[in-house]
């Protein structure tokens, strides 16, 4: 084996379960013995100018990246084949999907890292993982709207194979049928952005991204969070 082999493998053979245990064990763990900690730590309070417009878009936005990278990459082929949904509308789909809600993603996210970085209360009240986090998410996102161009490039030619591979890649790690060796004919900006995007998942769990496990469930419903002034109030 040489040293490129071995290197897929342990990058996208070993990294990829590092990742989903850390992710699982570590969001469980956390969930036990640091339930004060499990929260958004919202800096709405501290500045609302373009908040709600920057949280909108990129929570839509990454929501619904999310939702198609599973549609798209864990859902057996079959399924969209049964739907009839051909290889190459499959590929379009994603591509036209993929470029408008990472266009959102990215005007958000962009936003809410120019106030993470150069607001000065914001930038005072955050954590070291509040940025590297989204600067994370950022630069993940960015390589995953720059392979765009390359899957417009297989589209155009009418080849799905990249994106049919990429899935069976998936399916195989969530499987246990890991198959590294499907991603040596992948262009290195696909295995940039899945690498980054596993990297994700393992430091979700000392992030601020937990809340995401809550909010499906108990956000709807959650009581009013009380806020009180250090003003005093003068009386009538």
């Amino acid at each position: 084996m040489n040293l490129q082999d071995f290197l897929m493998n342990v990058v996208f053979g070993v990294y990829p379960y590092v990742a989903l245990t850390v992710f699982i064990v570590g969001s469980w763990i956390r969930y036990d013995n640091e339930q004060y900690t499990w929260k958004t730590d919202s800096s709405l309070l501290l500045s609302k100018r373009y908040m709600l417009l920057a949280s909108n878009l990129f929570h839509i936005g990454i929501l619904s990246i999310f939702l198609g990278h599973f549609a798209g990459l864990v859902l057996p082929h079959g399924f969209w084949i049964a739907l009839g949904v051909s290889d190459m509308a499959h590929q379009w789909l994603a591509i036209v999907a993929g470029s408008v809600f990472g266009t959102m993603c990215l005007v958000g996210g962009t936003i809410l890292w120019l106030r993470r970085v150069f607001n000065p209360r914001v930038r005072a009240a955050s954590r070291y993982m509040d940025n590297a986090i989204l600067s994370l998410i950022m630069v993940t996102l960015v390589l995953g709207l720059s392979t765009i161009p390359v899957s417009i490039g297989h589209a155009s030619h009418g080849d799905p194979t990249v994106m049919l591979t990429l899935s069976q890649y998936i399916q195989g790690i969530l499987t246990l049928n890991p198959q590294p060796q499907l991603l040596a004919g992948v262009e290195p900006i696909f295995r940039a952005h899945m690498f980054l995007g596993m990297t994700i998942f393992l430091l979700f769990p000392f992030s601020r991204l937990v809340h995401v496990w809550t909010a499906p469930f108990n956000y709807l419903g959650r009581a009013y969070q009380i806020v009180r002034s250090k003003r005093r109030v003068r009386s009538a």
